[in-house]
Order: C-alpha cells, then sequence, then structure tokens
C-alpha cells in the first residue's frame, strides 16, 4: 500500500456493502473483515478499512459491514478487482456467508483531501437514488448541496463526494458521499441537529426516490471483536 498521505491527483472511491447471512458464524464473519482488510498489501491500495456497520438507514436495505477503499486511478482499482488475492479472499471468505452485495464507486475530485482516513475517525456513506427522468442541472444541485455539507457542519474533517460510475451492482443508486468525522460522538453531535439537517435534506427531497446511510469505525487493527455487531 502506499504510504502518502496527501494525495496530488484525484481518489479514486470504491465502497462495497455487505449482508451477512443471519446463520454466519461470529468466526467466520470476523475471518471476512481481516481477509479484506489484509488486501490493504496490494500495490495498487491506497487506503484500505472493512468492518461492521454500526448503523444504517434504508427503506428497503439492510447491509451487515463495509469496505471502502481507495486508489490513484481507475486502472488500479480495476487490477485490484482482478487481482488473484482480492478474488481469493472473495471466494473464500466473503461469498459463503453474504446474502447480499451492493458496490460503488465515483471520483473524489478534491485533491487536498488525505488519502488515509485516521483511526478512530467515524465515517457515515450515504448513497442517494434518484428520481427518473431528472435534468442535468438538477443533479448538479444535489451535488451542491452535499459539497457544501463541509463548510456548514465543521464537525466533518473529510468530505467525497460523485457519480457513480460503476453501475451494474448500485441497485440503481447513482450519488455517493462519505462524510469522516474525528470520532462517532462528532457524528452523533451532527445528526441532534435535526433543524440544520433537516434544513439541509428539504433543499433536495423532491429530486430523490430513496437514500441509503451508513455509520462505521476506523479501527486501530485489522482484527474486529467478535462481539461488535452491526446495529440495523
Amino acid at each position: 500500500m502506499s504510504t502518502s498521505t496527501t494525495p496530488n491527483h484525484h481518489i479514486i472511491e470504491h465502497v462495497v456493502l455487505f449482508k451477512a447471512k443471519p446463520s454466519a458464524e461470529p468466526t467466520r464473519i470476523n475471518a471476512m473483515v481481516n481477509g479484506l482488510n489484509s488486501l490493504t498489501s496490494l500495490n495498487q491500495v491506497l487506503h484500505l478499512t472493512a468492518g461492521p456497520l454500526l448503523r444504517t438507514r434504508s427503506q428497503s436495505l439492510s447491509f451487515t459491514h463495509i469496505l471502502h477503499t481507495r486508489y490513484k486511478s481507475k486502472t488500479d482499482l480495476a487490477e485490484y478487482s482482478a487481482h488473484p488475492s482480492h478474488v481469493g479472499v472473495v471466494n473464500e471468505f466473503v461469498k459463503p456467508i453474504v446474502d447480499d452485495i451492493m458496490a460503488f464507486d465515483w471520483v473524489n475530485d478534491d485533491v487536498t483531501c488525505p488519502v488515509v482516513v485516521k483511526p478512530g475517525s467515524a465515517m457515515r456513506v450515504s448513497l442517494l437514488k434518484l428520481k427518473e427522468g431528472l435534468e442535468e442541472n438538477e443533479k448538479e444541485k444535489i451535488l451542491g448541496v452535499i459539497g457544501g455539507l463541509k463548510s456548514k457542519f465543521g464537525l466533518i474533517d473529510q468530505l467525497s463526494f460523485g457519480e457513480n460510475f460503476s453501475p451494474d451492482r448500485a441497485k440503481g443508486y447513482s450519488i455517493g458521499s462519505i462524510g469522516v468525522f474525528p470520532g462517532l460522538s462528532e457524528l452523533e453531535e451532527l445528526d441532534s441537529n435535526a433543524e440544520l439537517v433537516n434544513e439541509q435534506k428539504e433543499k433536495v427531497r423532491d429530486l430523490l426516490d430513496s437514500v441509503l446511510k451508513g455509520w462505521a469505525a476506523q479501527w486501530e487493527a485489522a482484527s474486529f471483536p467478535e462481539q461488535m455487531l452491526p446495529v440495523n
């Protein structure tokens, strides 16, 4: 994995959501998470973290775990996906215990954004499904509202967002964002500011078909405690 902490180029964001089978044993779930985290050693990877979703909000979808990775190019993402180590982890640890998978990719245009998410941080991933037939200016309005969140919510350390360029496994969701916070308490503090949060939601509510949100923590180690269960 690259040791660079700040990019001089755009970053490719890759987010995968997993729904573990209810019957999956904790030891096998832990093995999946550890296997995914082991892929951080691949040369194509700038940053990688995998673990349980602490909370999810969705009208129709339910996921339990998340993988977030970053690359310097779409080519590196493609090479990572085809790498034998990645294919091996997916076949041995993921497919046998997972009911559903959703993947999402976008270009992070903020070249000042640190590549690595600090241990102890909290992340909120939001995926948006737009109503059919929206004009381009309406899509730009949504992206503009998302892009303005960092200036309105000072607790956000990093904000990455963009349009998905890999629709095959995205279930119709087309815009994604990641907000990185110093810790879970800061994320919860933002969510408690209902008036300001709802003010931003109202700006785009009529343009959205559905929203999927997930909360996750960036851990110090690749091994997650088996008792750390996701909360839906």
